[in-house]
């Protein structure tokens, strides 16, 4: 394989203007001249075509449990067979996963594997799905793509973990290949992306919306809680209401704790009564399901029916415990339907995390 591999024809791109090409895939529309790569860094003009210079390279593979994506009703107790790339489309001053986003240096830290060789490794080590995560997938669509469909081949699931910093132009092609997604909305206010994301709320909310209104993918959505940027009760006390009168009650929605990293060192850890006043919140706004991650807090990170308020999933941390919900993924005690993608079982892979290599 190697670099003929990973210089792969890209779509989502158009001609322009001064022998410029312009990437259509997300929503910064790079205008790029001959040999320029887009800000993601992966996308690239060469000889006046658009091309992913990433198809085939992998920048690691675990498996993990679901729940670490974080996914609470997909399947839980299931193993994922997660995997990213290099580069991203955002700019997050707090990336937690920024040696893999940032980095320049895409073949020294990667590994090769061609998406019939991933669907296969999952196959082999008993895992449900697979997972485009680390970096943003959105920016190796193609690659994704191909990988889903070859895991789809074989009955296994896919799962993008995703900013939904996408086009609308790219986001049926991208979402059409996925099960389920977790969207990473950074916060609910444009200076917060302005500032710390170098990007924009709009479109992910546009993505947001459309991915509960056009598709079947299951979707949860994650925020990371920051002290003093994205925390003030007014804030998420407008998100909360955006959620549930644009995505409805039952699709989760995570509150994770923030820790120092990358540029935005300056910052203390969340605290968990943040997390907790947060999902205080969320439930008086209506949302069902409410999870606090990155804290050990067994209570803000197990599933409750919302009918009579049994206990449906234990987890502490990424172990699960009791499981009620039947095969027709109903609350055993009440029978009112749990929103969410379930099996007669809960899976075991506990809180493990694999290394392995296609």
């Amino acid at each position: 394989m190697g670099g003929e591999m990973s210089k792969h024809p890209a779509r989502y791109w158009s001609p322009d203007q001064d022998q410029r090409i312009v990437c259509n895939l997300c929503p910064r529309h790079c205008r790029l001249k001959e040999g320029q790569r887009a800000f993601c860094f992966v996308r690239q003009n060469v000889g006046g075509e658009m091309v992913l210079t990433t198809y085939g390279l992998s920048t690691g593979f675990c498996i993990d449990p679901i729940e670490k994506k974080p996914l609470n009703h997909f399947y839980p107790g299931s193993a994922v067979l997660s995997f990213g790339t290099a580069g991203c489309n955002l700019g997050c001053r707090f990336c937690q996963n920024w040696d893999m986003s940032k980095a320049r240096e895409v073949e020294g830290i990667s590994q090769q594997a061609a998406p019939q060789a991933i669907a296969q490794a999952a196959a082999d080590n008993g895992c449900k799905s697979v997972a485009f995560t680390y970096n943003d997938p959105v920016i190796f669509a193609e690659y994704a793509i191909d990988t889903a469909k070859a895991c789809h081949e074989l009955g296994i699931k896919t799962v993008a973990v995703t900013a939904g910093y996408i086009s609308a132009e790219a986001r049926p092609d991208f979402f059409g290949a996925m099960d389920a997604a977790n969207v990473d909305l950074k916060a609910f206010s444009e200076r917060f992306y302005e500032k710390l994301c170098f990007a924009a709320l709009a479109p992910v909310l546009d993505t947001l919306a459309w991915l509960h209104r056009e598709t079947e993918v299951w979707l949860e959505v994650t925020t990371l809680l920051i002290p003093g940027e994205n925390d003030n009760e007014d804030e998420l006390a407008r998100l909360c209401d955006w959620h549930v009168e644009t995505l409805g009650p039952d699709t989760p929605l995570h509150f994770s704790a923030f820790h120092p990293d990358f540029k935005l060192r300056d910052r203390p850890r969340t605290p968990a009564t943040t997390l907790t006043r947060a999902r205080q919140l969320a439930h008086a706004a209506g949302l069902r399901y409410v999870y606090t991650g990155n804290v050990h807090d067994p209570a803000g990170q197990s599933t409750s029916c919302h009918a009579c308020g049994a206990l449906l999933v234990e987890r502490d941390g990424y172990q699960i415990g009791a499981y009620t919900i039947d095969s027709g993924g109903h609350c055993a005690a009440c029978h009112q339907p749990v929103a969410g993608r379930f099996e007669g079982d809960v899976g075991h892979w506990g809180s493990r995390r694999q290394r392995i290599r296609p």
